[in-house]
């Protein structure tokens, strides 16, 4: 019966399984740290994508912050349509209007009433023509301080309220003081048309042999 001798293990050869069984660890441990290196190698892709975003937004409020071309074309209109009424009324004040006419028209029809059954020549001319001019510059100063209250208005009130997002426009301000001048300029014809300052009422001469 043959025998097999026991292998007899040496300390060189414990010390290499030793090695062996380190470097087996070691690879073992390796994917772990690759996946590592992965997520590293990951997250500055996501760091990048962050000042896109970023930059989305910045983009975004951007567009907020534009201005709408239709509210810019809003901005001022009724300003502005006020400011050309102004306008209008202190031309209407110099130049006369239709309502003007008929007032006068009607003052006349009423002198003529009251001296048809008799009167002196003053009291027709008063009556009948004095009565009628003074009513046309009365009319014509009511325009005339319309248009001066309306350019007023216009023109002081960005001072009061919530303050506006831009200013007036120029145009809305220079179509606002044409109205306020001509309106000061029609209070001063009417006032003095009213009051005779610039012709005073024809005087009836003295009847011969009176």
């Amino acid at each position: 019966m043959n025998t097999t001798p026991a292998k007899t293990t040496t300390p060189d050869e414990t010390a290499a399984a030793q090695d062996a069984a380190a470097k087996d660890t070691e690879t073992k441990d390796a994917p772990g740290t690759s996946s590592g290196a992965g997520d590293s190698a990951t997250a500055p892709d996501d760091l990048s994508t962050q000042p896109e975003g970023d930059a989305a937004d910045d983009g975004i409020a951007d567009e907020d912050l534009e201005s709408d071309p239709f509210e810019t074309a809003r901005h001022g209109v009724g300003a502005g349509a006020a400011a050309v009424v102004s306008a209008a009324l202190g031309v209407v004040a110099l130049t006369g209007a239709w309502s003007g006419r008929v007032a006068a028209e009607r003052e006349t029809l009423i002198g003529q009433i009251k001296t048809s059954g008799g009167g002196s020549a003053a009291q027709q001319i008063s009556e009948i023509y004095g009565d009628a001019w003074h009513t046309t510059a009365l009319v014509n100063g009511i325009f005339a301080v319309l248009a001066l209250l309306v350019g007023v208005v216009v023109l002081v009130r960005p001072a009061f309220g919530a303050p506006a997002d831009r200013p007036q426009p120029a145009w809305v301000r220079a179509v606002a003081l044409a109205g306020v001048a001509l309106g000061v300029l029609g209070v001063l014809i009417s006032a003095g048309m009213y009051f005779d300052l610039f012709a005073s009422l024809p005087s009836a001469g003295t009847p011969a042999g009176g």
